[in-house]
């Protein structure tokens, strides 16, 4: 979905959207597409780089904010479609940090010996939360997966430090008010599109900004590394303004950021996954690199990573 098709929409434009997020285009799954589809697809190509057998799997983290059903979690769901016969299997609702959040978690059970190996996925629909009448917010999401296997090993490689913080005194700064037990869909539900995404732009532009770059020297600075010891940045693709003002805090050049938010705009969980298997796929990692992960998201829910290929 281009940002032509959005001025067809809603009041906008390209040169608008474009010089304010950064993004051109985005992918809109079909009606009948669910998360859990999405997450299966990423999940088996993530297996299939890993050489890794379904019955080897002992855990499935799944982070996303647009699940299948209420009840039971998308991982159980993509459990039993793949299946995995060996694996528990579990959701983490941490909006666009889900997937650092489940890297974490996983990287913890690895440690203390509770799983070897471990498959982590971050999948969102957002198109089925996205209020297409608020030109804010609708030329913002799109629809994806990503999904990596995790495993024990004996070395300096792998995920070697994680940060995870939160402050839910923000969360009405991007939230969907309605659909939980505080406001439920009943039969005189108005329908008025508090049961999409809302979100404050500006407020969430200047924490991300501040709460990403901070998390990105913490692990950093745990590990007594350096931003000159970053090979790549994969950020969450949100908005192209909140990357370069992290780059800048940073002092690393916007070419060691991995960047396609201008075809995939943010797709929430999914984003640093699909942005990770892209540039590894293009060989833009190589044995031996850091690799810095760092994510913002509703809640508002925060994390960093850093992983030595």
């Amino acid at each position: 979905m281009t940002n032509a098709d959005f001025e067809r929409i809603v009041d906008t434009s390209d040169e608008w959207i474009t010089t304010r997020t950064g993004i051109k285009e985005r992918r809109i799954a079909r009606d009948h597409i669910q998360t859990s589809d999405m997450a299966l697809e990423a999940c088996r190509a993530a297996m299939e780089m890993a050489s890794c057998r379904p019955d080897e799997i002992d855990a499935l983290i799944v982070g996303t904010v647009t699940p299948d059903y209420p009840l039971p979690s998308t991982a159980c769901v993509v459990q039993e479609k793949m299946p995995l016969p060996n694996a528990v299997a579990f959701d983490v609702v941490a909006a666009c940090a889900g997937f650092i959040n489940g890297l974490a978690i996983a990287r913890s059970m690895i440690e203390i010996g509770s799983a070897r190996k471990v498959l982590v996925a971050g999948a969102e629909k957002l198109s089925s939360i996205t209020n297409y009448e608020d030109r804010g917010t609708c030329v913002l999401f799109g629809d994806g997966a990503g999904a990596v296997v995790l495993e024990a090993s004996v070395g300096d490689r792998g995920v070697i430090s994680t940060f995870l913080r939160s402050d839910g005194s923000m969360r009405k700064w991007l939230w969907i008010e309605a659909g939980g037990t505080n406001r439920p869909i009943t039969k005189d539900f108005p329908f008025d599109h508090t049961d999409k995404i809302l979100m404050n732009g500006s407020d969430i532009y200047k924490v991300a900004v501040r709460e990403m770059t901070r998390a990105c020297l913490k692990v950093l600075d745990d590990c007594g590394l350096t931003a000159d010891d970053v090979a790549l940045v994969v950020p969450h693709q949100a908005n192209i303004r909140i990357i370069e003002a992290v780059a800048k805090r940073l002092h690393i050049e916007l070419d060691r950021f991995y960047l396609n938010i201008d075809r995939y705009g943010n797709t929430s969980a999914a984003s640093v996954p699909l942005a990770l298997d892209e540039a590894n796929r293009a060989g833009k990692i190589k044995p031996g690199d850091n690799i810095l992960m760092v994510a913002f998201g509703g809640g508002l829910i925060w994390g960093s990573a850093l992983v030595t290929w």
